[in-house]
């Protein structure tokens, strides 16, 4: 069975950090790439980044791009996402998602980031 766990949300300041992890069982990671993708309240899904299964290739989002950077240790079959320079905007429910083809299948819980002051 597939699980991807992520953890590392909470509550912050603008202009601070956090680093979210994303926990993944049941298949090789070593062999997909993985994306983050967020909710904000009221809002749909966003892309936020993206890496290839070697952490060889990244990608963001113009909203991300220059504060968040996406990383993944595949001996600890863990994604990462730091997230520096937090706004508010960036509230919201991150999810952490497998890649298969050009889908999505796979789908973690979610964490909740909350920036404010």
């Amino acid at each position: 069975e597939v699980q991807l766990v992520e953890s590392g949300g909470g509550l912050v300041q603008p202009g601070g950090s956090l680093r979210l992890s994303c926990a993944a069982d049941g298949f090789i990671f070593s062999n997909y790439a993985m994306s983050w993708v967020r909710q904000a309240p009221g809002k749909g899904l966003e892309w936020v980044s993206y890496i290839d299964s070697s952490g060889g290739t990244t990608g963001y989002a113009d909203s991300v791009k220059g504060r968040f950077t996406i990383s993944r240790d595949n001996a600890k079959s863990t994604l990462y996402l730091q997230m520096n320079s937090l706004v508010s905007e960036d509230t919201a429910v991150y999810y952490c998602a497998r890649k298969i083809n050009s889908a999505y299948p796979d789908w973690g819980q979610g964490t909740q980031v909350t920036v404010s002051s």
